[in-house]
């Protein structure tokens, strides 16, 4: 019969958790080699019952060192002749980067908005801590298994913990989605006890992101900005107002219903009124205070100081008599603006001055200075 002599297992997989080696054809007998690597476990089964358990390192089979598998078999004085036996190899190396999401949206009852629906997605980190426990609880006897073949299971750990742990936190939807990585950690620990009990260890866990379903998310981003336009909802109309003129203006085609354009901007006013007095006593918008447009005035004539004709006021002569309007040079004739002290043309002084030199007032029949009597 073929005798089975060097036992191993060489993974070369990513996600093989449990391999079981095919001796279906093969017996086992006494001095085979048995060599167990790191991150393995290997475990002799007979007749589906679990027996011995080996760590990493290199054994050769004898009674001493296969008791449970000895009183198994009924061997009272150990085994001479070949025999069958299952026997497991089981990954315990970390098994990182596994994804886990929400297939429904989870119903938690929120401090702000009372009961909505959440998803969430993120990854997490596990390995097998204990192999007796885990081939006893999860794995059975098929030949392998794989990551794959319990990724459904402890997703339904992970999403039982978090719905169990945010409904203890208390922490609103808004103050969740900010400190995802300390909530994280919350939920790491209402899993822990779980994946012990099936032999498992998780390593990390990582919160990805939480969101509410489109419909939900779409009514929650309305609501804050309605908060955010608050009092200013006034100006939010003005600028829709600015932007609907400007876009007329640029297309010419849009000339023909700018009427029908401005018709629509009343109605959206009036709507905007009518939003504002539903809206809650701390969010009415303030009302605009409507600017009265002021006629243009007409300029307002000078009178001619001669004939005390009604003469424009940048009038250089008197329509009716000739005069000449305004200061003039006494040298050159030149005119000057009102107030000018030299003339811009020759450079003459156009102040009154006593002979004493003391500037005179308009029309003064004295000198202020020496009281000289003025011409």
């Amino acid at each position: 019969m073929p005798i089975l002599k060097n036992i191993e297992w060489l993974d070369n997989t990513q996600n093989t958790l449990v391999h079981k080696i095919d001796a279906s054809k093969n017996h086992i007998n006494r001095g085979s080699v048995l060599t167990v690597r790191d991150s393995q476990v290997a475990i002799f089964s007979h007749r589906g019952q679990m027996a011995d358990v080996f760590l990493p390192g290199k054994y050769k089979l004898e009674t001493n060192n296969i008791p449970l598998l000895t009183t198994l078999m009924s061997w009272k004085y150990g085994f001479e002749t070949p025999f069958k036996s299952d026997v497991y190899y089981v990954s315990t190396r970390q098994f990182t980067n596994q994804k886990w999401g929400t297939t429904q949206p989870i119903t938690i009852r929120d401090a702000d908005y009372g009961a909505i629906q959440v998803r969430a997605f993120g990854a997490y980190s596990f390995r097998v801590d204990d192999a007796f426990v885990f081939m006893k609880e999860i794995f059975g006897t098929a030949s392998s298994f794989k990551t794959e073949d319990i990724a459904n299971y402890l997703r339904t750990i992970i999403i039982s913990a978090m719905t169990t742990a945010i409904g203890k936190s208390g922490i609103p939807f808004l103050d969740l989605a900010g400190n995802l990585a300390e909530f994280s950690k919350v939920v790491e620990k209402e899993e822990l006890e779980q994946f012990k009990a099936k032999g498992l260890k998780l390593e990390r866990f990582i919160i990805e992101s939480v969101s509410l379903p489109k419909e939900l998310q779409d009514a929650l981003n309305k609501s804050t900005s309605l908060r955010m336009m608050g009092n200013n909802i006034g100006t939010y109309q003005q600028m829709a107002a600015a932007d609907a003129m400007r876009n007329a203006a640029s297309n010419p085609g849009m000339a023909g219903s700018f009427m029908g354009a401005g018709m629509g901007l009343g109605m959206g006013a009036q709507m905007g009124n009518v939003f504002g007095q539903a809206m809650a006593p701390g969010m009415q918008p303030q009302q605009q205070p409507q600017p009265q447009q002021q006629q243009p005035q007409a300029p307002q004539g000078v009178p001619c100081s001669k004939c005390n004709a009604s003469v424009k006021p940048a009038a250089k002569f008197c329509h009716e008599c000739g005069n000449t309007m305004g200061n003039s040079c006494p040298k050159c004739k030149a005119m000057l603006k009102a107030n000018a002290r030299f003339c811009h043309e020759c450079g003459q002084s156009t102040v009154n001055t006593c002979k004493c030199g003391q500037e005179l007032k308009s029309g003064a029949k004295f000198c202020s200075g020496c009281g000289e009597k003025q011409e």
